[in-house]
């Protein structure tokens, strides 16, 4: 199959009449509510399942109606505002925070730029609209929901929000930064940044797979940046009692929480477009069943790729427990970063050989030869710093492998092997000493 030429997709995109361009809107927000409700049942079934519980089973068949009894409930509780607060901003930070949610999902595609599907006698491709720069746009309005959180935490007027929104600004700009990467890294390799054409070159290999990278990266990053756990620092609730939503209550808390669960979405959608084939159906289903990339059936592998990175997130949610905050940003600015850049310019490197000309094998040499180079300089450093610890701690013995510090860094740490915890002084009890020698076990040997 010869390789998609650079916007050859883009001509499809604009030529719709107005209530198609209605129709299709409405899908995308009908799309994202709907896959909302369910997956906010689904995350309750599932943590349920990990931890030998029942889970919701008491509105609709099974619980599904779950999730719209609570949506009812938070419409009918008080609404409050908060006295101290900016009312103005104040109501309209989960605004902000909701709509561009929602907006990121325009340039998702749903199957092929072609006209494959015709909706009341109109052929037209299953997607919104596309353009040039579709994935920096998607990057744009995901900036633009951190401003939401940072002021509902500012405008609530107490501390505990402020905080949070904080907290949220930070992290978000951090994992923003490593998810930048490894869009670049699907942009050098495409060359292109429209959703479409990036899908339509992931044929016949996802970028998943050649760009593992990338992948691994981003699922870390949009983790991060939908505030989920383990990384559900802004709204930790041990801390910060409930983050930047705490003043909040009935409608305005239900759209922050509305689009945590759609930014889900978003990023789950965003993954399987770029490196998971979007609408295109899996290896094993495209090989024997020719007809599973045209018509109505691309829509089933992208919601079906979206689900699957849904049960992702929930998994997270019942198998890990939240970071601290500095182990947190750790990750982000001396982990993700890093080795985003360091895999951008191998990336480069390679696609530059190749656009010169250059085989396989010469651009393994050139690449992968200093790379093998630098990876074995560190293993020889790791091993020449761990020869002299480890002949002080034959020398000292296993026991006084250093001495423990259970403040190390301004955290309470635990001992480190070989370290022993210092004795906590005590007051003297002053319960009798008969009660003390019965507790002690001196009355039992007496009597034996």
């Amino acid at each position: 199959m010869t390789t998609p030429q650079p916007y050859e997709t883009l001509h499809f995109f604009g030529q719709d009449p107005w209530w198609l361009v209605l129709l299709k809107a409405v899908f995308c927000f009908a799309f994202l509510v709907l896959t909302v409700l369910v997956a906010i049942v689904w995350e309750r079934k599932v943590v349920a399942w990990m931890q030998l519980r029942i889970g919701p089973n008491r509105h609709g068949p099974w619980g599904l109606l779950q999730s719209l009894a609570d949506g009812v409930k938070l419409a009918l509780k008080e609404d409050l505002v908060v006295k101290g607060s900016d009312k103005v901003v104040y109501v309209l930070a989960p605004i902000v925070c909701a709509i561009p949610a929602f907006m990121a999902f325009a340039v998702i595609p749903f199957g092929p730029a072609g006209d494959e599907v015709s909706i009341f006698g109109t052929r037209t491709p299953l997607q919104l609209t596309d353009f040039p720069v579709a994935l920096l746009y998607v990057l744009a309005t995901a900036s633009v929901g951190i401003y939401g959180i940072v002021l509902a935490g500012w405008s609530s007027g107490s501390t505990y929000p402020l905080l949070g929104g904080l907290r949220s600004s930070a992290q978000m700009i951090s994992y923003e930064i490593a998810m930048g990467l490894s869009f670049a890294a699907v942009f050098i390799y495409s060359g292109s940044m429209s959703t479409s054409e990036i899908v339509a070159h992931q044929q016949p290999t996802w970028f998943a797979a050649l760009l593992p990278v990338s992948f691994i990266v981003y699922i870390i990053a949009m983790v991060g940046e939908t505030n989920r756990a383990p990384f559900d620092l802004p709204e930790a609730e041990g801390e910060l009692v409930g983050g930047f939503n705490t003043e909040y209550s009935s409608l305005k808390f239900a759209m922050f929480m509305l689009a945590e669960y759609v930014n889900m979405v978003t990023v789950s959608a965003v993954a399987s477009t770029l490196f998971l084939g979007g609408w295109r159906a899996p290896w094993p289903v495209s090989t024997f069943w020719a007809g599973a990339n045209h018509g109505w059936w691309p829509m089933l592998w992208i919601t079906l790729k979206i689900q699957l990175l849904l049960f992702f997130f929930i998994w997270l949610r019942g198998t890990l427990p939240r970071f601290r905050y500095d182990q947190f940003m750790k990750l982000g600015w001396k982990v993700l970063i890093p080795v985003s850049l360091v895999w951008l310019v191998l990336i480069a490197s390679v696609r530059a050989l190749r656009n010169e000309g250059y085989g396989f094998g010469e651009v393994v040499l050139y690449v992968g030869a200093p790379v093998g180079a630098v990876l074995l300089l560190a293993l020889v450093r790791d091993f020449l710093r761990k020869q002299p610890e480890e002949a002080a701690t034959a020398e000292n013995g296993p026991d006084q492998a250093g001495e423990f510090d259970p403040m190390a860094g301004g955290y309470p740490v635990p001992p480190m092997p070989g370290q022993v915890l210092p004795p906590v002084p005590r007051r003297p009890s002053r319960a009798p000493k008969q009660l003390q020698d019965a507790l002690n076990g001196a009355d039992h040997s007496e009597g034996s």
